[in-house]
């Protein structure tokens, strides 16, 4: 009986000790990915040290690591996001079993783990994307300088993008209802071209295709309010296949965007609407045009109502069925699901010191306007 508990007692120090062990390497592991967080957070006020960190590290890695997941036809993010999530449940219910049968602190190793884990996978995403915050700007290399617009600038380029939407229109395949048809595994396949024309004009844009992906979790997104979104540790965009269509080749291009450098939203829903509209696809310029006057539309709608209304009337008759057919399908989604998820995403945006959050999205309209105003004046 003697040598029973004298064994018993051995093996429990042993465990105790093992955890131990176990325990300091997870706060060493912890310790570390807050260090890695810490240079990024001094790091990041150096425009020097970011422009070299981008050019030289991280934008090499994302496009390595890029090449190797674009022969998949499914998105590697789903799949490693799915199978994280998996581990975690998986892992926990272990802990919580042996928790019970006292042969280790199962909880708390368990919180440990998962703690060191989110704070090394957000430290890669500062190292692999946050980084691009603080780098010179899209505007800054294209020497453009958003200047403040009058209303009278908002008027004249959006009654001018009203034009080039009903022209480009008529380009597109519309099925019975008049909406707007081309199938989106065609707009997915379709995009090895489509920044031919802006990396033309902006060279610094140059950069290898990546195909996008469909997103097996599509209606996930619609409830969060996501088109689509760029994996920072991978360099690989994920399209919501279960929106209408019409802005899928614009979302795609504004991806692609991310993957070429551009962090800023509203730099980047700039670039998107030029690459769309010089890519010379139908489809994906009617997207631009169409996305480009629609962020238009309503910074003039928010100062002159009455004319922006007026001026929406002008619009034809296909492209205000798209944009009715738009509105009606994510007015289902509105809710406390999309509310948390544009809550989280303005707080990812603002951690990053992009204080207009998810408002920056809409933020294009100067650029916009500096680009297309002279354009509306005939110059």
């Amino acid at each position: 009986r003697y040598i029973g508990v004298h064994k018993m007692q051995k093996n429990v120090s042993a465990a105790v000790r093992a955890f131990g062990r176990a325990l300091k390497a997870g706060l060493a592991l912890l310790g570390g990915g807050a260090a890695a967080l810490g240079v990024f957070w001094a790091a990041r006020r150096s425009a020097a040290a970011m422009q070299w960190w981008v050019e030289y590290v991280s934008m090499p890695v994302k496009r390595f690591v890029s090449a190797l997941v674009e022969p998949l036809p499914f998105s590697f993010c789903e799949l490693a996001a799915t199978a994280a999530i998996l581990i975690c449940l998986v892992r926990l219910v272990q802990r919580i079993v042996r928790a019970m049968h006292r042969k280790q602190a199962g909880f708390a190793a368990w919180v440990l783990h998962v703690g060191t884990a989110a704070v090394w996978i957000y430290a890669g995403v500062c190292a692999l994307w946050g980084t691009q915050y603080y780098a010179p700007s899209f505007a800054a290399q294209a020497n453009m300088q958003a200047p403040a617009l009058s209303v009278e600038q908002l008027a004249a380029t959006t009654v001018w993008l009203a034009e080039q939407v009903n022209a480009a229109a008529a380009t597109v395949p519309r099925d019975e209802t008049g909406l707007f048809a081309v199938s989106k595994e065609k707009i997915l396949v379709n995009t090895g071209h489509v920044y031919d024309g802006i990396v033309a004009e902006y060279p610094f844009l140059a950069g290898p295709h990546r195909s996008p992906k469909p997103a097996f979790y599509s209606k996930l997104m619609s409830a969060a309010g996501f088109t689509g979104y760029l994996c920072p540790l991978f360099g690989e965009s994920t399209l919501n296949v279960d929106c209408p269509a019409v802005f899928l080749p614009a979302t795609i291009a504004h991806e692609f965007s991310h993957q070429r450098g551009v962090a800023a939203e509203q730099e980047a829903n700039f670039v998107a609407i030029r690459a769309s509209t010089t890519c010379g696809d139908a489809a994906y310029e009617y997207s631009g045009w169409l996305m480009g006057y629609l962020y238009l539309s309503n910074a003039w709608y928010s100062a002159d109502p009455q004319a922006a209304g007026e001026n929406y009337r002008t619009l034809c008759d296909a492209a205000r069925t798209d944009l009715a057919d738009n509105n009606a399908y994510w007015a289902k989604w509105e809710g406390p699901v999309k509310e948390a998820g544009s809550t989280v995403y303005t707080g990812f945006l603002r951690g990053y010191d992009q204080t207009l959050g998810m408002k920056s999205y809409g933020a294009c309209v100067d650029l916009l306007v500096e680009y297309y105003y002279p354009m509306a004046q005939g110059e």
